[in-house]
């Protein structure tokens, strides 16, 4: 995740948290595919809404989102929006 994150986005700050010990026997969590809260801080996002910010995130994991990934909490902002 990390390495797909930081080749589209090249952020100035990216935080990956696994949070799916808390999601133990959760219906998604029983196929091993894990819960993530990411934070990226990224010029590439400049001019975007959030919506568009998630589905180019969404796009940078690809296959993952249905491989490795069944939630994902997402914080995108600009170098200017810390």
């Amino acid at each position: 995740m990390r390495e797909l994150l930081t080749a589209e986005f090249s952020p100035l700050q990216l935080d990956i948290v696994d949070e799916s010990h808390k999601h133990a026997g959760h219906a998604g969590a029983r196929d091993g595919r894990g819960h993530f809260r990411v934070r990226i801080l990224a010029a590439a996002f400049a001019g975007l809404s959030p919506v568009k910010r998630h589905q180019r995130v969404y796009a940078a994991l690809g296959a993952m989102m249905q491989t490795d990934i069944h939630a994902l909490a997402l914080e995108t902002r600009t170098p200017d929006e810390t």
